[in-house]
């Protein structure tokens, strides 16, 4: 028998074709990412003594500010604003310290009244206008009040003249004190000229 002969390109085929048939997936395993190693688990943080101690320390401030805040509108619902006005009774010297035809005004900011000798007799003139209740003003020079709100006007014994005002001013109670001889005022008792209240021996004090 006559033995074939094998050329080199013959027996090397097989190897070629399956280089040729592996190439491909060569390939693609070489452009696959590479797969990346699983990170570690992380590891829980510790809570250090000193890290407790501080969220502790925090913790106890806002609880004791909340507390604070907390007694703070209690004791104002407790204890209320009060309102502190000037006594309606006080003294303001003896009849010898007022003279003839003066309004004093010594006593009007702290007090609210004008004490005046006019034709003979003392009187305590309250100082609220009887319009809307504003404070008037003594204008020495034309010898009368004038309420600076709304203009009205009063003469020197409190008679309403000009202006909205419906009435006079009002006069506090004046007396004297039998211990010490002076001139008592007491803003809580009112006397009023349209009701026929100025004759009254309690809304002034007879002088010569």
């Amino acid at each position: 028998m006559t033995e074939e002969k094998r050329t080199p390109t013959d027996s090397h085929a097989p190897d070629a074709a399956s280089d040729t048939a592996s190439a491909p997936a060569k390939a693609v395993a070489a452009k696959a990412p590479a797969a990346k190693p699983a990170k570690a688990a992380t590891a829980a943080p510790e809570i250090t003594r000193r890290g407790l101690f501080s969220w502790a320390a925090v913790a106890w401030v806002g609880f004791t500010a909340a507390i604070g805040g907390c007694m703070t509108a209690f004791g104002r619902f407790m204890f209320p604003n009060v309102l502190f006005e000037p006594p309606t009774s006080f003294k303001v010297g003896k009849p010898d310290d007022f003279p003839p035809g003066v309004v004093d005004e010594r006593f009007k900011d702290a007090n609210g009244v004008w004490i005046i000798n006019n034709e003979g007799r003392l009187t305590a003139l309250i100082a609220i206008c009887t319009h809307l209740g504003c404070p008037p003003a003594w204008l020495e020079a034309q010898n009368k009040f004038k309420c600076p709100c709304h203009g009205s006007g009063y003469y020197k014994n409190g008679i309403n003249f000009e202006g909205p005002t419906p009435r006079p001013l009002e006069r506090a109670k004046i007396s004297i004190d039998p211990d010490d001889g002076q001139i008592l005022v007491d803003k809580a008792q009112k006397y009023l000229w349209e009701q026929g209240q100025w004759d009254d021996p309690s809304s002034f004090i007879a002088v010569s």
